[in-house]
């Protein structure tokens, strides 16, 4: 992932993007940002910059401006790894499946992230044990496509065809009566998505 432009930039309490996440990832590698990766700039985030401004001689104001990303960006080297978590599920999880269809179940993942009766972060959501059939049977593993990128950044900027579902199933191969009792909210291609 390229570092987001420092001139080009203002990142603040309440945005939700892919540069949030970016944000939080370099500010967790150099010891200022200890919570969940969400991509949603929050109070935790914005204490976490005012911390580095503070380190760094800047004005602590908690907004990610220009010359905080600036400094941020010389500090710690944008790695994207969350990034490409995301992309790769996708890919495992419906690389058969339109645009949409697998912007929707990067929404899916963003949802959880923000439901109480998850984890808190992205990367935990993606590897909690028994939730993702990809990660179960090694398909995460495979190279995501660009589209699959895509469809990560738009969920992560906020896109979420689904309305707000926690859950998503193909009805055609699914085994788990759990799955199927759930009321469908919306199919999108393949999948059933649910509350």
């Amino acid at each position: 992932m390229a570092a987001p432009s420092a001139g080009a930039q203002k990142l603040e309490q309440g945005v939700q993007s892919e540069h949030v996440l970016q944000l939080q990832e370099q500010l967790s590698d150099l010891g200022y940002f200890n919570a969940g990766l969400t991509g949603y700039y929050g109070s935790i985030t914005k204490s976490a910059v005012r911390k580095f401004q503070q380190a760094q001689g800047l004005s602590a104001d908690g907004i990610a401006g220009p010359a905080t990303l600036n400094r941020l960006n010389k500090k710690a080297k944008a790695e994207g790894e969350t990034l490409r978590q995301l992309a790769k599920l996708i890919h495992g999880e419906a690389r058969g499946e339109s645009f949409e269809g697998q912007v929707a179940v990067g929404a899916v993942v963003l949802n959880r992230v923000q439901s109480d009766a998850f984890p808190s972060s992205i990367p935990q959501v993606i590897f909690q044990k028994g939730q993702f059939t990809a990660i179960d049977d090694g398909q995460f593993n495979q190279k995501p496509t660009q589209t699959s990128y895509r469809a990560a950044r738009a969920a992560l900027n906020g896109a979420d065809p689904t309305n707000g579902a926690l859950y998503y199933y193909n009805p055609k191969i699914a085994t788990s009566v759990w799955s199927k009792s759930r009321p469908t909210l919306l199919t999108i291609g393949q999948h059933d998505f649910t509350q």
